[in-house]
């Protein structure tokens, strides 16, 4: 027989969620939370999932929400549980994934009497949430009205606002009283708003006469509908469009490899090359040197798509255009000229000579972190999702072509410290196999997304171990440091590897350090399996940073 809890705001929740289709939970052992957790696991129409770490279970319900394109709601007990989803909370804002944070509590008036697991919850994410509600306890008056309400406002804002919302649950004991039947609750009406745009007469007339047009594309999710608006654009040479391979589009007109191009541009370089008009789409850039570029070229106009942010990331813009970008593209592609532009054989050329030199340097780099990138962007099956920690490995992946396989990276807040959960909560989720190619830092970081009792057999992890955090051997200014401090305090040189961790967590465990081991074992590395299978890739002593810094002067020689 099934048993509920007898709690009247859990019971309403529950309703509200099943209204609004919102299915997935990842629940977080605690007691203050066992109403929902006993709840949600006994309601037909959820699937609930166990997570126990809630550093963890909150990139798993972001890397779900990724994969679903859907909220997923997360539930834990009060106090430093609450606290330990901030680092997921703060990407899940900055990228507009949608998360329900259902954070169980104690009654209001316990708070700052040190009770305990008792800390000051309302509002907890109030800097980097769409919306902090609190419901009222049970036995407050017009609870049930009110309650009704305060859900139903939090999960539209939810929706809307495709980010995390967060609804504060302060819960009087008895925790475990348990009801066999569950009363029968209205059908709630949707009052989700939806907007119009229509372009202003002025943007046609603007782009009609700019003679340099640049469109940035930043971090999002693959559609097919902006890939063929963008390229219209590009066939006609009417624009160039830059992308990240994170960006998921995929055109051979694209110029998909950013810092291949632009890496080496002096200040002549930048006047060359820059737009007069600039369009960004979707989210980061992951290139420091776009930025760098585009903040020196000072276009004259800047315009901006997207329906939640819009951010003067290149201290020039002028539009901010809150709409979907495929709305807006297929309105403008109606009204303009798509006469072509001597601007992008200005780009086509130096991308042949870049590309050029970038092949001729694939045939002499001997094995490294850059060989081993080269290989595996060769080697995945293209029904994969590839799935990148931060730092060095998202750079690397900027130069190499990764065809038409979907894309992803925690861009939002660009930190390492969730990477293996939110590609673990991902593959859960998606029926395609899931990679994620990882540094050793992030992966050693981030050991608890491992704990987890849903990953699927076709899951795959590739570390690239270098021994160290080698992003502080290639970026400028850390070399600045005495040797000592910089190996033992920012590089952080070790000596860990992942065996033990592997067998612990029922991966299968090969590890190579040479290229004829890496080209046999990735022959069968992606092979169907009954366990999942994680591949250590030993670089630690090899001249990682001179390797990729040699690429960067190579590609710059005519």
């Amino acid at each position: 027989m099934k048993k509920y809890s007898s709690k009247r705001s859990i019971q309403i929740l529950a309703h509200l969620l099943r209204q609004y289709g919102i299915s997935d939970v990842v629940i977080s052992p605690g007691s203050r939370n066992a109403p929902l957790a006993i709840h949600f696991s006994e309601v037909d129409g959820f699937n609930c999932y166990s997570i126990v770490d809630e550093r963890s279970a909150a990139f798993v319900g972001l890397g779900m929400a990724m994969s679903e394109k859907k909220p997923v709601a997360i539930t834990c007990t009060s106090g430093s549980a609450a606290a330990n989803y901030y680092p997921a909370v703060t990407e899940a804002f900055y990228r507009n994934i949608p998360m329900l944070i259902l954070t169980a509590d104690r009654p209001t008036d316990y708070v700052d009497i040190f009770d305990g697991q008792t800390i000051r919850q309302n509002h907890l994410f109030q800097q980097h949430s769409y919306g902090d509600f609190q419901m009222v306890e049970d036995s407050k008056e017009n609870a049930e009205e009110l309650n009704f309400d305060i859900i139903k406002k939090a999960i539209e804002l939810c929706f809307e606002k495709q980010g995390p919302v967060h609804i504060n649950i302060p819960l009087e004991e008895p925790l475990y009283h348990l009801v066999s039947e569950i009363p029968t609750f209205p059908t709630v009406e949707k009052t989700i708003r939806t907007k119009e745009y229509e372009i202003p007469s002025n943007l046609v007339a603007d782009w009609n006469t700019s003679k340099r047009i640049m469109i940035l594309v930043g971090t999002r999710d693959y559609s097919a509908e902006l890939e063929s608006q963008l390229s219209q654009l590009v066939k006609n040479h009417s624009a160039v469009v830059l992308s990240e391979v994170n960006s998921n589009l995929y055109h051979e007109k694209f110029f998909r490899h950013i810092d291949r191009y632009i890496y080496n541009f002096t200040e002549e370089d930048y006047k060359t090359y820059a737009p007069d008009l600039l369009i960004t789409v979707g989210q980061n850039v992951v290139s420091k040197k776009v930025k760098q570029f585009l903040r020196s070229a000072h276009p004259k106009q800047h315009w901006h798509l997207d329906e939640v942010w819009q951010p003067d990331t290149y201290l020039a813009l002028t539009e901010k255009i809150e709409v979907k970008p495929e709305a807006f593209f297929s309105k403008l592609l109606k009204m303009i000229s798509l006469e072509p532009r001597p601007y992008f054989n200005l780009w086509d050329v130096l991308r042949d000579k870049k590309d050029a030199r970038h092949e001729q340097y694939l045939n002499l780099v001997e094995f490294s972190d850059f060989y081993f990138f080269n290989k595996t962007s060769q080697t995945i099956p293209e029904n994969y999702n590839v799935h990148f920690s931060n730092s060095s490995a998202i750079r690397y992946a900027q130069l190499f072509d990764y065809g038409k396989r979907r894309i992803y990276c925690n861009r939002g807040t660009s930190g390492i410290d969730g990477s293996t959960s939110t590609a673990m909560g991902f593959a859960i989720k998606n029926p395609n196999p899931t990679v994620l190619i990882t540094g050793d830092l992030s992966f050693f970081y981030d050991i608890n997304g491992l704990w987890n009792q849903y990953i699927p057999p076709f899951v795959r992890i590739i570390i690239f171990n270098n021994g160290e955090g080698n992003i502080f051997k290639i970026i400028p200014g850390p070399g600045n440091a005495n040797p000592n401090t910089l190996d033992e305090f920012i590089a952080t040189r070790h000596h860990k590897n992942a065996e033990l961790l592997a067998k612990h967590f029922g991966f299968s465990y090969s590890k190579v350090d040479d290229e004829a081991t890496l080209d046999r074992v990735l022959e069968n590395f992606f092979k169907a399996d009954m366990q999942p299978k994680i591949l250590e890739v030993n670089t630690a002593g090899k001249s990682n940073a001179s390797v990729l810094k040699s690429y960067f002067s190579f590609v710059k020689d005519n």
